[in-house]
């Protein structure tokens, strides 16, 4: 029996006829005697070698991978680029996009299991990262890959596109390389850290997003193989097949990811109107501190906090009412207003209106913010009978100690009606600097030594002098002893001697000059 197979439209069919007209367009981009230029073998036989597994490509995945979620979350977009720089996916995700344009399914399977087998292996890699690390917190650059739109689908698209003409032309792969990474490892490390953490809606929004780029970078790498003349060979009807399909993949990516899109289009401009309602009633002068609306709640809850010079006692009911009818949703306004450089008792007037705590607790609250705000420390003491406020500033804060006790000046006179200290973190005390021959100290480095340990409370120190191999033995010890009456003015007792000069001292020495032993050096607790 003879079977004939027609075509699957007629050929002066409408899609028939769409068909030709797209592949018209197509070619006609396309300028004469470009094939000719293009080794096609070679540069399949390249793409081939690229595409498959091998214990590089597994250990820079795994490399890659790590350094992207330690920048995730870290949040740290420098980071972030520097696992782009070692990732290799681009070679098994542009090996597809060519096998799918020449139908080489041999070659398709081995670049998806490539492709599969690395992304597998660093979700698990990330996730174990995030398993031992006591950061588990999302971060805004693990959130910024969880919500994935049409914007995403175009970067990946353009990444492709530049990946393809890169891979036959032969010019900057390695840069590309790095935008193909960039819509792919950042989303499989977010994976890693939704599956560590078991937070099921970063797991599906980050694999998502994936999904979408991977398969976007793929056909679109398809798209620009088949431009340059990959796949000629192919027959009218398998083309036609292969391009309605990806037209067909393109569109239900696009469908959903613009729904997407315009569902964060619209939460951006609820977000911007209610920013500049506050601005409207505030003023410019305020500094909206923090904005964050709840967009999963009904009605969407925004909690704002804003560092105003006055305090407002209407301003939610003011700003609720410019919002009605201009955003499209409803919503509950939390607003705590920070005030600043106001003095106490000009807020009883306003705190009467508004019915809120007395001035004592609205001043206190205010006072800890701001201290807050200015250290970056949360371990702040109120005592508002006494009108104290302790603040110790955090471990590995990198601020002199002399810059500490200025801002302790500053703090104290911006709120002279509140007794300010700021508390240094505990630990070893820089040493006092002397000048050549010299036993005279800096007043001023004595004095903050001497209020850096009033601050941690300890009465009792003990002092070592040192001196360079050019100056007498005995300077070391009158250094000692001239710190010590100096601590003794701040009300600190101190014990003055000479350290031991040992092969150290010698080593020091030589590597830093006589400088770093003309010194004398505060040793607390001992």
């Amino acid at each position: 029996m003879n079977v004939e197979t027609a075509p699957r439209q007629p050929p002066n069919s409408l899609a028939a006829r769409a068909q030709r007209g797209l592949e018209r367009a197509f070619l006609a981009l396309r300028p004469p005697h470009l094939l000719d230029e293009i080794d096609h073998p070679s540069i399949l036989a390249r793409v081939e070698a690229d595409a498959g597994w091998t214990p590089r490509y597994a250990f820079m995945v795994l490399m890659s991978a790590g350094i992207a979620i330690l920048g995730l979350l870290l949040s740290s977009p420098a980071v972030i680029i520097g696992a782009m720089l070692v990732s290799p996916l681009m070679g098994p995700i542009i090996g597809l996009g060519f096998a799918i344009a020449v139908f080489d399914w041999a070659q398709v399977r081995k670049s998806l299991l490539a492709l599969a087998a690395g992304a597998l292996l660093a979700v698990a890699f990330a996730s174990l990262i995030v398993f031992l690390s006591p950061l588990t917190d999302r971060t805004s650059e693990i959130m910024a890959r969880t919500r994935p739109s049409l914007f995403d689908l175009l970067v990946a698209i353009f990444s492709a596109l530049a990946g393809g003409y890169a891979t036959i032309r032969g010019r900057g792969e390695t840069i590309v390389g790095v935008a193909i990474a960039t819509a792919l490892m950042p989303p499989l490390a977010v994976v890693g850290f939704g599956l560590a953490t078991a937070d099921w809606p970063v797991f599906t929004g980050a694999l998502a997003l994936f999904v979408t780029n991977f398969v976007a970078i793929a056909l679109s790498a398809t798209i620009m193989a088949k431009f340059y003349g990959f796949g000629s060979r192919l027959s009218p009807e398998q083309s036609r097949r292969q391009g309605w399909g990806i037209l067909a993949v393109f569109l239900l990516l696009a469908i959903p990811l613009g729904v997407s899109l315009r569902q964060i289009a619209e939460e951006t401009l609820f977000t911007r109107t209610v920013r500049d309602a506050i601005l409207s009633e505030f003023g410019r002068e305020v500094r909206i501190e923090s904005l964050d609306p709840e967009f999963g709640t009904t009605p969407v809850e925004v909690r704002a906090v804003v560092l105003t010079p006055a305090f407002r006692a209407d301003a939610v009911q003011k700003i609720t009412q410019q919002l009605e009818g201009r955003v499209g949703m409803p919503f509950a306004l939390s607003l705590h207003q920070v005030v600043l450089d106001q003095d106490p008792r000009t807020l009883r007037p306003a705190l009467a209106e508004a019915g809120r705590p007395g001035p004592v607790e609205l001043a206190a609250a205010a006072l800890r913010d701001q201290l807050a705000l200015a250290t970056g420390a949360t371990d702040i003491t109120i005592d508002r009978d006494s009108r104290r406020a302790l603040v110790r500033l955090p471990v590995g804060q990198t601020l002199p100690l002399a810059e500490v006790r200025n801002l302790e000046r500053r703090l104290a006179a911006r709120y002279p009606d509140w007794e300010v200290r700021l508390v240094p973190p505990f630990g070893p005390l820089p040493p006092l600097g002397f000048a050549a021959g010299s036993a005279e100290p800096d007043a001023e480095a004595v004095d903050t030594i001497g209020w850096t340990l009033a601050r941690w409370r300890i009465p009792e120190v003990r002092v070592e002098g040192r001196a360079a191999s050019d100056e007498p033995a005995d300077l070391a010890r009158a250094r000692a002893e001239a710190v010590a009456e100096g601590l003794a003015r701040s009300g600190v007792s101190a014990t003055g001697d000479a350290a031991l000069r040992d092969a150290a001292s010698g080593a020091l020495e030589r590597e830093r000059g006589r400088a770093a032993l003309r010194t004398a050096t505060v040793i607390a607790g001992a």
